[in-house]
């Protein structure tokens, strides 16, 4: 899939209960009890979750063959009665899709698509090669399977076509102000080590005018300097409005950490890459704000 313009991009169809949502296995392979439990939650939300028997298929580390993994996830796209793609898990294998997807499949049908961890391969790959807003958000397997794994409140509002809402940012919510400063950007960004993955390929990340979202797990303190450093000598960083993870040196813009989406351990925040936002960070708060609606609301009379 080719680069297209990063703006303006697609907004898929809002969600809704009652809508039903297309499960997918892109990367490592999952456990049926967490699968399980992960869809009862759906359906205690209004939602009527659908995957293929296949998704349950091993292949070494991976969740099947390449192939299989393709065709489920192109299928989701396509089919006209799914309304959402949620990834069931991430762990390792969604770059191997980037160069067997076929655009055909995939740019004409855009629909949410929601996903982290390895899954930020495919929401940047989508978000700039197929002009796609994506989220950042829970999984199936992981977050959905969980007691208190979701954060509803920025589900709701990223899924549901809410014109502006602000993230709850406050003293209990774990996020640390480290460098005061305000600015407005298109958010966008992911899994640290997925996004250092990208340089040097066909899918590198694109985030001039961006306010960059980073997370990662289980990283020591020297790897993730490391990668911030491989972004900032990559120019990668280069006209970055804003920054939201950890402290980046020399880059004058406003930088906060602790945002809890990803890789978490309660409420996992859903964060819609690729729409307008705003960051505000002063020495005792932090404020981003999403500036528009990451879906398009559609009259209750033209949805099946």
């Amino acid at each position: 899939m080719q680069h297209v313009p990063q703006t303006p991009r697609v907004k898929p169809l809002a969600l809704q209960p009652g809508d039903t949502v297309g499960i997918v296995a892109p990367a490592s392979n999952i456990q049926r009890p967490l699968m399980e439990a992960g869809c009862q939650t759906l359906r205690n939300l209004g939602y009527k979750p659908f995957f293929l028997d296949s998704i349950l298929d091993q292949d070494l580390y991976f969740a099947g063959p390449l192939q299989r993994r393709v065709h489920e996830l192109e299928e989701m796209f396509v089919r006209d009665d799914v309304r959402a793609i949620l990834c069931a898990r991430g762990g390792y294998g969604a770059n191997y899709l980037l160069g067997a997807l076929d655009p055909e499949k995939i740019i004409p049908h855009p629909k949410i698509f929601v996903g982290y961890s390895d899954i930020t391969t495919l929401l940047t790959c989508f978000c700039d090669s197929a002009g796609m807003v994506t989220f950042h958000g829970p999984m199936v397997t992981k977050d959905f399977a969980q007691s208190d794994g979701v954060d509803l409140v920025s589900w709701e509002a990223a899924l549901t076509g809410l014109a502006q809402w602000e993230l709850d940012l406050g003293p209990d919510s774990g996020v640390t102000p480290l460098v005061e400063g305000a600015a407005e950007g298109i958010l966008y960004g992911g899994c640290l080590s997925m996004l250092v993955s990208s340089l040097g390929t066909p899918h590198e990340i694109r985030t001039h005018g961006t306010i960059l979202f980073v997370e990662d797990i289980a990283a020591k303190p020297y790897q993730i300097d490391r990668m911030l450093m491989q972004l900032k000598l990559a120019g990668k960083l280069n006209g970055v409005e804003g920054i939201i993870f950890g402290e980046m040196l020399d880059c004058g813009v406003p930088i906060a950490c602790g945002l809890r989406s990803g890789h978490v351990s309660r409420q996992n925040i859903t964060l819609p890459m690729g729409v307008r936002a705003s960051l505000k960070v002063s020495s005792t708060e932090v404020n981003l704000k999403i500036l528009e609606s990451a879906t398009t609301r559609v009259p209750a009379r033209s949805r099946s």
